[in-house]
């Protein structure tokens, strides 16, 4: 679930590159000269500019009507890279890295991935369904996510402080994971993967079809074993070292469905992960067979959508539920001992679009969410009298309006704000752009934006052993600066910069009780960052596509000193095409991190 307390996410000690090479089946029955087309068809650079944005602002957007600088990566770029996890996808965008540490994976974004981090300042959505839990406030991003990946119809990454449409967490970015739905799967999909010396097998069954009536279904169900690998850990003279032989394993099971006619939608996700500790997690006994994370996670949403008055106004509403359960079994100095946590979550949210005068696109709405359970507990097997259970409940409410105001045929504004209040706290979380487009093909965005995040319960409530509970924390809050331009040329080729500065106020991290010395979660100083990044694509009516990146961040402590886990260079290249006539796609990823601190004094 998470990075442990008083335990480092461990981040790569050197510059790293990972490369894949992958010939993948082909996407459809069709003869191979039709494949091709198809292909080449979804990977131009004009259907890529034709993809709407819908996670940006609640609405579908185009990509340069957006007051952000979105990337979205698409089902057929999923398939040709032969990416296995919503973090592998993500990992190609610009600015964005990720940490493993044999448990979870965590992202990082534009230089800000501290160690003990939940993923808890990313958004994390499912055709705009939160997806962040109500303990530990994160978003799942390796396998333990809840979907399978090749259910993803387009990944939409929109950085930037999404907190005045969405609130709490949208801190560096917003992502939406848009699912497939019947008429794209069109009949059944059997997938199997093997992978040695890992041991990894995965499974997949799905179906789903457009019936006579208006019906869209799909229903799909995935497994995944796998022994993982043996490695030597040595945790130096105060610990011990050896061999996790058979420590690593893991097992995931999904099951997805969705349901749709009219103006009525519904889906529902369920997943269920158990990830083996090979590292004492928490500072428990390392190399000791038994101990494993698990979470069992379930989503789902009823959504109701129509448009009025000749489509001028624009009605969405949906009705959600969220469930989490968190359980880990450890052993302290050869006590077993078990932690769990476990949320509850429903809620509504409801939006208007309208427009209310000419060059107005107004949008106004609320959203409610009750919490109605965020346990956690704490269990000795050896001395149950020290047994501790936190109960917890809360809700928050708020409200919003945007309005994408066309100031002239070429400039165009949007201005919107959002007020919480959550916890007894309230907040504003503002935000503004401005878009010219220069020619049309060059397009210029200004934009502000300010986010929030209160503490999550873990961080404010939970005390035992190595940690106290801190009821005073306060939330924290970021602003942000960018400047963004878009090129597109007329052979394919499309370019994009963007600058930008960020300062994040009352940072929520890991410290030290001054009274018992153990650790807690308190408020820090300012944190702060500027960074530039440079992305180009190319593609050729062939169906070929390459797409690269560099970025440049610098981000600094209260004290000014570099921030832990946060490299200051990172590559990216992509490059993927129809292999002849086959109806296969050849696919090469090629990415590099600089160096990153680690606590230590390490790299």
């Amino acid at each position: 679930m998470h990075a442990p307390s008083g335990s480092p996410v461990r981040a790569c000690r050197h510059a790293a590159t990972r490369a894949l090479l992958a010939a993948l089946v082909l996407a459809s029955t069709a003869p191979a000269r039709g494949q091709d087309a198809a292909d080449a068809t979804a990977f131009s650079l004009e259907r890529l500019l034709d993809i709407t944005v819908v996670g940006a602002s609640k609405y579908e957007q185009k990509q340069k009507d957006v007051a952000a600088a979105v990337s979205v990566i698409t089902h057929q770029e999923i398939k040709a890279f032969g990416w296995r996890t919503l973090a592998d996808a993500l990992a190609s965008l610009p600015g964005v890295y990720t940490t493993y540490d044999r448990q979870y994976t965590y992202l990082g974004t534009r230089g800000f991935g501290l160690p003990g981090d939940f993923n808890t300042r990313l958004l994390l959505t499912i055709d705009g369904n939160r997806v962040n839990d109500g303990v530990f406030d994160q978003a799942y991003l390796g396998r333990e996510f809840p979907l399978d990946i090749d259910l993803v119809e387009r990944i939409e990454f929109i950085p930037g402080p999404g907190s005045a449409v969405y609130g709490q967490n949208a801190m560096f970015a917003v992502v939406n994971v848009v699912t497939r739905r019947g008429a794209d799967v069109h009949g059944a999909e059997v997938s199997a993967t093997y992978q040695a010396p890992q041991a990894f097998a995965k499974g997949r069954v799905s179906w789903g079809a457009r019936l006579d009536n208006g019906i869209d279904a799909l229903v799909s169900a995935s497994g995944l074993d796998a022994g993982g690998e043996d490695r030597l850990v040595d945790f130096g003279a105060a610990r011990v070292s050896g061999i996790a032989a058979g420590l690593d394993g893991e097992r995931d099971r999904e099951l997805f469905a969705s349901l749709s006619r009219g103006h009525w939608s519904s889906i529902l996700s369920y997943g269920d992960r158990v990830k083996d500790d090979p590292l004492g997690t928490y500072l428990s006994d390392p190399l000791t067979k038994g101990q494993h994370q698990q979470d069992t996670h379930l989503l789902t949403q009823l959504q109701y959508q129509n448009a009025f008055a000749d489509d001028a106004v624009r009605l969405s509403g949906r009705a959600f539920l969220g469930q989490e359960r968190y359980r880990a079994p450890f052993t302290f100095s050869g006590a077993p001992t078990l932690q769990t946590g476990s949320s509850n979550w429903t809620g509504a949210d409801l939006s208007v679009l309208s427009t209310p005068r000419s060059g107005h696109k107004l949008l106004t709405g609320l959203e409610y969410q009750a919490n109605t359970r965020q346990d956690q507990s704490y269990e000795d097997v050896t001395a149950p009298a020290t047994d501790v259970t936190i109960p917890g409940s809360s809700w928050r409410a708020g409200v919003y309006a945007q309005d994408e105001w066309a100031l002239r045929k070429t400039i165009s504004a949007t201005i919107g704000v959002r007020f919480d209040h959550k916890d007894g706290a309230r907040s504003m979380s503002p935000r503004a752009g401005l878009i010219w487009n220069a020619t049309p093909t060059t397009v210029w965005k200004a934009l502000y934006g300010r986010a929030h995040r209160s503490p999550n319960v873990f961080e404010r409530d939970f005390s035992y052993l190595n940690q106290v509970a801190n009821p005073a924390l306060d939330g924290e809050t970021i602003d942000t600066l960018e400047l963004v331009v878009d090129h597109r040329l007329e052979n394919g080729l499309s370019l994009r910069a963007s600058a930008y500065s960020w300062t994040m106020e009352h940072l929520v991290t890991l410290g030290t009780d001054a009274v018992s010395g153990l650790a807690q979660y308190q408020n820090g100083g300012n944190i702060t960052a500027r960074g530039l990044e440079l992305s180009a694509a190319q593609a050729w009516g062939s169906g070929a596509r390459v797409r690269g990146s560099v970025s440049y961040q610098h981000s600094r402590n209260a004290s000014g000193g570099s921030l832990l886990n946060s490299p200051a260079l990172l590559g990216k290249l992509n490059a993927s095409g129809p292999l002849f006539e086959t109806g296969l796609r050849l696919a090469y990823e090629l990415l590099y991190d600089s160096e990153r601190d680690a606590l230590g004094n390490t790299h």
